[in-house]
């Protein structure tokens, strides 16, 4: 394989164009028969004595091109990195300053990301980041710029990884992908089952019809699958008075993308759209990675028992550079940086498939009376992501809370006091379906950013199934307070200069006593709500009425979140 590569001169250059596709389908796909460790000693013993000075520029300049096309094998690969030393060891002493330059691999230039999507808008135009204010074309659109981003950080390696593995597991390009698509599959349903009346539930499935339709003339295919799931969902589809007020439109247009996305003779229907796609899109990520497996299993690694199977390589090279291709172009929109933060922080939701169907039933309990709506076949989801759950670490949950917030502040305090208004708060909040837990408020008929990072970091945290012990969640600062202040953990009342107590300055905001700081973290907890909860005001233990901030369905009952209670 090495020898059949050395097609350039001693320069470097490329003869021919066929040439060139060998040698870049060579250094990409050597790995999946030979370890890149061997390919590399193999150039080691090919390195010829001086007297053939033209061959040994050859050599070298063909590892230059495979380092600087492929600088990633080299950084996750000590052993290659160790043999690579050893050929620049000897290129090196045999004098040949030039050559060793071109096999250095010292100072390797940092893997740059391609993906050619515009800069997200920062203009400084207002913008609502209210779901019933957002255009259904805008949402495609935003949902498109994250969807083709994680597609554009799925490399040749990624690929090869889940091939040769089978699982998106330590691997988290793909990881992002499975979650992203998980994630808008739930969020439909959620935001569809957030809504109190049949009427205002098909509000919802006919604007994320609106969606999907979007996603398919943007050629998004993966977000289109993820949609589309979504919306034949068996915990929407047995919804039958939401359904029975969908428009006949509705109904045909949702019929139609499951007909373009079902799985029957291989995706038949979908391969023949795609295929006849050009420009900007986005494919349906799990059926290429099927095809890469199906080829990797059926053909053999080597012909004649030590013969490298160069057909095989060339289908599996074929496939995967035309993902890779894919990375070149440029999105037909632009994003809004803000809305950008929003859907990013509503698509880091998780409920298990309990949590929804209890929901969904709570919308519209069970009827045996009522014949059952005939299902439709949903498209299979991120099948090719099945058994891994995977989740966001709490660090990155917090960085998606800080840049929603930092948006809110942005476009909704017009005074740049720190404050919006509760009304405003009420519809932002209602983009995350349901209720996390209560929030205290200081300022009546405002929210502070605080209270606003401290609601979504407990309802994140909650909802991603993290729990609130979060790293460096609690940072407790001794303090005097000036003014009542009851103990989150024990209700006790905090105030005066004996009365001391320990303050959190970190993202939760609690106020305990001191013997009471290592106690907050269970009591956080224990008392956590589920999805699309409602808690009803009550009165502390001296008859204080809870200042708080409840945003959550109002026909659920669930144990209620502990707050800190402060009077002016």
């Amino acid at each position: 394989m090495c020898c059949s590569v050395l097609v350039a001169d001693s320069e470097g250059k490329l003869s021919s164009p066929r040439g060139s596709q060998l040698v870049h389908m060579t250094l990409m796909m050597h790995s999946w028969v030979v370890p890149s460790q061997m390919f590399a000693q193999k150039l080691l013993t090919l390195y010829p004595p001086l007297s053939l000075r033209p061959k040994r520029s050859q050599i070298c300049h063909l590892i230059r091109q495979w380092i600087s096309q492929f600088p990633a094998v080299f950084e996750a690969d000590p052993r290659l990195e160790q043999t690579m030393g050893d050929l620049w060891a000897l290129v090196r002493s045999d004098g040949e300053e030039t050559h060793s330059q071109l096999i250095d691999t010292s100072c390797l230039s940092p893997h740059v990301n391609i993906f050619q999507a515009p800069s997200p808008s920062v203009k400084k135009r207002k913008v609502s980041l209210i779901f019933d204010h957002m255009e259904p074309d805008e949402m495609a659109e935003h949902l498109s710029y994250l969807e083709f981003k994680n597609f554009c950080n799925v490399s040749f390696l990624d690929y090869r990884s889940y091939v040769v593995r089978g699982s998106v597991r330590d691997n988290p390009a793909l990881e992002r992908s499975v979650m992203m698509c998980n994630g808008v599959s739930q969020w439909v349903q959620l935001m569809i089952l957030s809504r109190h009346t049949a009427q205002q539930r098909a509000q919802v499935f006919t604007k994320f019809i609106h969606v999907a339709q979007k996603l398919r003339a943007l050629q998004n295919f993966n977000t289109l699958m993820a949609v589309t799931g979504g919306l034949c969902h068996s915990s929407i589809s047995r919804l039958k008075d939401t359904s029975n007020l969908l428009p006949p439109d509705i109904t045909k247009a949702l019929s139609e993308m499951t007909e373009l996305l079902s799985s029957r003779s291989n995706y038949i229907n979908y391969r023949r759209v795609y295929n006849d796609c050009s420009g900007f899109k986005v494919p349906i990520l799990g059926v290429h990675l099927k095809d890469l497996i199906s080829l990797n299993e059926a053909l053999p690694d080597y012909i004649d028992d030590d013969k490298i199977n160069l057909s095989k390589l060339q289908h599996l090279y074929s496939n995967i550079n035309d993902l890779l291709s894919i990375h070149s172009y440029t999105p037909p929109f632009e994003a809004n940086k803000d809305l950008l933060h929003l859907l990013t922080l509503s698509l880091d939701l998780y409920y298990t498939e309990d949590e929804i169907y209890e929901l969904s039933y709570t919308k519209e309990p069970k009827n045996p009376k009522i014949q059952p709506v005939t299902p439709v076949k949903p498209p299979v989801v991120a099948e090719w992501g099945s058994g891994v759950t995977p989740r966001l670490d709490p660090d990155t949950i917090s960085k998606h809370v800080k840049q929603m917030v930092d948006s809110v502040m942005k476009n909704y305090d017009q005074n740049q006091d720190g404050y919006i208004s509760l009304e405003d708060f009420e519809k932002i909040a209602a983009n995350f379906p349901f209720s996390f837990c209560t929030h205290e408020t200081d300022r009546e008929g405002q929210i502070s950013r605080e209270e606003i990072n401290s609601y979504f970091m407990r309802g994140m945290s909650v909802c991603a199934k993290l729990g609130f012990n979060f790293k460096d969640a609690h940072n407790f600062h001794e303090m005097t307070y000036k003014r009542p202040t009851f103990c989150y953990t024990c209700g006790g009342f905090l105030w005066g200069v004996i009365k001391q107590g320990y303050h959190c300055k970190g993202k939760m905001g609690t106020s305990v006593w001191k013997n009471n700081t290592e106690d907050s973290a269970l009591s956080d907890r224990s008392t956590q709500t589920d999805p699309g909860v409602w808690t009803p005001e009550k009165k502390d233990k001296r008859g204080n009425h809870h200042n708080s901030l409840v945003h959550a369905s109002p026909d659920r009952k669930v144990r209620r979140c502990k707050v800190i209670v402060t009077e002016d």
